[in-house]
């Protein structure tokens, strides 16, 4: 009597695959943030299919950011040097959301800064704000004393892609710099 129940759990169980558990929201359930057609900080068209066989972290920010933006980045650069030869297997992507100011000058003066493998990423601001659209990122300027002087709110959080180029994981701004390794880490792996 128990040998056809115990047969089938154990065909049911094999049948199974474990996921990983990841620290950061699994978003591989998601059906957004497909691509984009953006240029690099030397100049070269990129999108997101250019860096399969790499996990990319996406960072949507701004240059004259005073504190989400250094801070994410900062722990981008941290993460890396904790994945050590794996960091090779991973690219981070920094998208403006200020094309008025971040010119390609700039963003490659910023982004290597915090990790010489870092690209910045920009377009005019139709292709800036439809790319932050499909990658549903909320961003907003906000009057400053002149009209130079603005700030962004945007998005706070990056968004992680396996190497096969599905987006799998959300890191929320102030993630541990660990738990962002960790996560990379599986990805890398195949996970």
């Amino acid at each position: 009597m128990w040998r056809p129940i115990l047969l089938s759990l154990f065909l049911a169980l094999a049948g199974c695959e474990s996921k990983p558990q990841f620290a950061n929201a699994d978003l591989s359930y998601a059906d957004f943030g497909k691509d984009f057609a953006l240029t690099d900080h030397t100049g070269k068209p990129r999108t997101l299919t250019d860096f399969r066989g790499k996990a990319v972290v996406i960072f949507f920010g701004y240059t004259q950011c005073p504190d989400v933006c250094p801070t994410t980045m900062t722990g981008m650069a941290e993460a890396m040097k904790l994945l050590g030869a794996d960091a090779a297997k991973v690219q981070v992507l920094f998208v403006t959301v200020d094309p008025e100011r971040d010119t390609q000058e700039l963003l490659a003066q910023y982004v290597p800064v915090f990790n010489p493998s870092f690209l910045g990423l920009y377009a005019d601001a139709q292709t800036i704000a439809k790319t932050a659209q499909d990658f549903r990122v909320f961003y907003k300027k906000q009057p400053g004393s002149t009209p130079s002087t603005y700030t962004v709110d945007h998005t706070a959080g990056s968004y992680v892609y396996d190497p096969k180029g599905r987006l799998r994981l959300y890191i929320k701004h102030g993630e541990k710099p660990e738990l962002i390794a960790q996560d990379l880490k599986l990805l890398v792996a195949g996970k």
